[in-house]
């Protein structure tokens, strides 16, 4: 069961909150509900609200106070998580997790997408971490969207299939290098965590944080990508493997 049909938003999404039971066949499960509510629960609470999570995955409108935790603050989160499902580095690991990074963030700061990432999946990730949440899609429409790749992946001319081999072509070729010359990607594969990062859960209680906004680019690089790919559709009378 979907927690948003619910009308349950989590406000604690994050890695460490996934558990696998099956990996092979995608099921997973989410867990740690502490910090979980139902929407509009109390309307007429007047106490300033305590922002708890991990810094990297709580989405700018919540940290900026701008509105109440809504499900797209859990779109915000998952946008975060599959960033480090396809790169495998946690975001922001080289700089501390205090204020000033809250700051960068409500001002448009996030991870970079390495440039051979599939443009269908960084096209996915970009939307969920619009810092205009009214843009954001929700979990329903991810869900067909995931769902339409992996239905794509079995026809070889699919697009999806056709931007992974080209991921896969690029990391091969990296990896063949075998040099110790900055790589392309964004992220150098010996970084280093700096010491005040902090991966789990606490109170984050900033003051007077800037109203969310996207980076300069961002827009225009999002519209781009959504325009080039407008005309694709499932693939179902393509030859399969």
């Amino acid at each position: 069961m979907n927690i948003h049909e619910l009308d349950i938003v989590h406000q604690d999404f994050h890695p460490g909150n996934i558990l696998s039971t099956d990996f092979k066949n995608y099921s997973m499960q989410i867990s740690d509900f502490g910090l979980s509510k139902l929407i509009g629960a109390n309307p007429n609470n007047p106490e300033k609200k305590n922002i708890v999570g991990v810094l990297p995955y709580i989405a700018p409108d919540v940290l900026s106070d701008d509105e109440e935790y809504t499900k797209v603050a859990d779109v915000y989160s998952f946008g975060i998580i599959a960033y480090e499902i396809i790169t495998g580095f946690p975001p922001y690991p080289d700089i501390p997790h205090d204020e000033d990074l809250a700051i960068k963030i409500c001002n448009g700061l996030r991870p970079k997408i390495p440039f051979h990432t599939p443009k269908l999946i960084a096209r996915m990730i970009m939307r969920c971490w619009d810092a205009r949440a009214t843009h954001r899609p929700t979990f329903e429409e991810l869900y067909d969207e995931l769902e339409k790749y992996l239905n794509d992946y079995y026809y070889k001319d699919s697009e999806i299939v056709i931007q992974i081999k080209k991921a896969e072509e690029f990391s091969a070729n990296q990896e063949s290098t075998n040099t110790t010359t900055t790589t392309t990607t964004t992220t150098p594969l010996n970084y280093q965590t700096h010491p005040q990062t902090i991966y789990t859960g606490r109170l984050l209680n900033f003051s007077r944080l800037p109203k969310p906004k996207n980076e300069e680019n961002f827009e225009r690089e999002l519209e781009e990508l959504t325009k080039s790919f407008s005309h694709i559709t499932t693939n179902d009378d393509i030859d399969e493997f």
